[in-house]
């Protein structure tokens, strides 16, 4: 709202300084900045709402360590990091912008089942929640909304690179051409299913090229492969996030490190000169993205001051399950969602330790008439504190794992 403000100011009244709303660089550090004011002036009182309302949390005995003292603990806190996401995106994104409005859907839609849940949850007094079919049928539902919107949506494009050759002959002398290339980005925006893929020399990849075989026209019928990929994707990522939220911080800080590689990767493929110099794919008006993942960084940074050890609030399945699906559909919407397993690899331990354990008790226990575990328990940050590590521990050294495998997601664009 505030960037149509002030540009409305620049172009009529040429007020000094309004025309600093144009760039995106100022209007991510104000996003980033107001979204850490929000969650940290009104964190603290949602709080106290939240433990007066008695909305705390019931805890199962698991036999972990410092377990009962988290008994009561607030709980829904997840709302203090969606409200201090959407109003700074509220305050100076482009909201016309296409990419925008998918993602404060995808917010708003992942937030609501949430809440729900943890609604079901406090209020019914029932500790199941939402049923995991209507979990994963909302899920669902969001992924075919953002695979539709991709795939169908005019303004959603990218512009391809193309190659000019310059020669350079000299005169009387009878030798080669000296060749040289240079980079540059069609005119023409184009409709593609193409993403990015690492550690590839020609680092793009055409779902298309999945069913080629099938018809000559594939790119016609790629939404049949595509649209499936973005639901598994957002699917499993918004779930690896809700496993992830066991201790203190964990989902929070992990979320954030995963947030400020997305914001690098948003602006270097929305800039044109960036794209052209790293030899990556240019998504034009994709930048404007920077300014909602800054406000997703300054939120969960902003939540951290009281979810980290020891808690004094959970975000709750209103917050894990945003946090995940936002993180999915972010980075589907700038084509780097093939870069999830290693950005994500928090996740997906965490995902793949739990498919594991319970996959190998069913099958032993079918085997031998006796259930055997690989882990002590999962998700596997439960496995280390039973294996006597503290949680702030634990947490500390996952967020080191996460630093370094988002340190690895960066450098795919030029390791090739």
């Amino acid at each position: 709202m505030l960037y149509y403000l002030f540009k409305y100011l620049n172009d009529v009244y040429d007020l000094p300084g309004a025309g600093v709303f144009q760039y995106i660089s100022f209007r991510a550090a104000m996003a980033i900045v107001t979204s850490l004011i929000i969650s940290l002036l009104f964190g603290k009182r949602i709080i106290n709402f939240l433990r007066k309302k008695q909305i705390g949390e019931t805890i199962r005995d698991l036999g972990l360590e410092g377990q009962s003292a988290k008994q009561g603990t607030p709980t829904m806190g997840g709302l203090i990091i969606l409200i201090s996401i959407l109003i700074p995106v509220l305050l100076f994104a482009k909201l016309h912008n296409v990419y925008i409005i998918l993602i404060l859907i995808s917010t708003a839609w992942l937030g609501m089942i949430g809440f729900i849940d943890d609604y079901i949850k406090v209020f019914k007094k029932n500790k199941k929640g939402l049923a995991g079919k209507f979990k994963i049928l909302g899920q669902v539902g969001l992924g075919l909304i953002v695979g539709c919107t991709m795939y169908f949506n005019d303004s959603i494009v990218i512009k391809e690179k193309i190659f000019k050759q310059k020669y350079v002959s000299t005169e009387k002398i009878f030798v080669n051409e000296e060749e040289t290339s240079i980079g540059l980005f069609s005119k023409t925006p184009v409709k593609s299913t193409k993403t990015t893929i690492p550690f590839v020399k020609n680092n793009e990849f055409d779902y298309a090229c999945l069913i080629s075989w099938l018809t000559q026209n594939s790119e016609k019928w790629a939404f049949l492969v595509f649209i499936p990929i973005v639901i598994f994707i957002i699917t499993a990522v918004s779930n690896g996030a809700n496993m992830t939220d066991g201790l203190d911080g964990l989902a929070t800080g992990t979320s954030a490190i995963t947030g400020v590689t997305l914001a690098i990767l948003a602006y270097v493929s929305g800039n044109a000169v960036f794209a052209n110099y790293l030899n990556i794919m240019y998504i034009p008006n994709s930048g404007e993205l920077v300014i909602y993942i800054s406000a997703f960084v300054g939120a969960c940074v902003g939540f951290l001051w009281y979810n980290a050890y020891p808690a004094q609030v959970f975000m709750g399945d209103t917050g894990s399950l945003a946090l995940g699906g936002i993180i999915a559909v972010f980075a589907i919407m700038i084509r780097k969602e093939l870069l999830i397993p290693v950005l994500c690899g928090i996740f997906l331990i965490e995902n793949i330790s739990v498919l594991l354990q319970v996959s190998y008790f069913k099958y032993t226990k079918r085997k031998f008439g006796e259930g055997k575990r690989i882990f002590k328990m999962a998700p596997i940050h439960h496995h280390y504190q039973l294996k006597g590590y503290h949680e702030a521990k634990i947490v500390l050294r996952f967020f080191i794992v996460g630093i370094l495998l988002a340190v690895i997601t960066v450098i795919t664009l030029k390791m090739r």
